[in-house]
């Protein structure tokens, strides 16, 4: 039994040690607003948690990196570093959310005032690596356009120069994933 056992064991040897976020090397302008604004708190929590959110790109990043991995470390590591910029980008969304006087519980509120928590529903998780990427350049231009709406709603220039500073690391990921092509 022990031997079958041996034969049995997989491992994966992708060494994740020095992975850094992937982002356009520019600074972030400071974490700030001009005052308390539910409804810009509100849009940005569709940023922050919604169908098309920071949210979903990082679990929808990670469990393609925890499923390349093993065949494909080189590639894995890539994503792995997308999500950590991706992690950046939520931190730096929940940060204004609780600034302009809003909550942070992972839902949105819908249209009626329903409320909508996030769900992992939300992602698009292909079998194949191409398609993969292909699902992360889709996923990164609909952030782009749902930041470029919401900085057309909002009138902040604190608020609007952190979105606009995101929309950059997105254009750079996508740029990024397409070199993977």
């Amino acid at each position: 039994m022990q031997e079958q056992e041996k034969k049995a064991v997989r491992l994966d040897t992708c060494d994740f040690r020095g992975v850094q976020p992937i982002m356009m090397a520019l600074p972030y302008p400071p974490v700030q607003v001009a005052g308390k604004n539910s409804e810009y708190a509100e849009l940005l929590k569709f940023d922050y948690c919604g169908s098309v959110s920071e949210m979903s790109a990082i679990t929808q990043y990670i469990n393609n990196e925890n499923r390349l991995s093993c065949g494909k470390c080189s590639l894995a590591k890539v994503i792995l570093g997308i999500a950590m910029a991706e992690m950046i980008h939520m931190q730096k969304l929940g940060q204004l959310i609780f600034l302009l006087g809003g909550t942070i519980d992972f839902s949105v509120r819908q249209r009626g005032g329903k409320r909508q928590l996030w769900t992992p529903e939300y992602l698009k998780t292909p079998e194949n690596a191409r398609n993969m990427v292909l699902a992360d350049i889709e996923s990164e231009k609909a952030a782009i356009n749902q930041y470029r709406m919401h900085m057309r709603r909002i009138r902040d220039p604190y608020v609007n120069a952190v979105l606009a500073r995101i929309i950059r690391d997105e254009e750079y990921h996508i740029m990024t994933l397409q070199a993977l092509l």
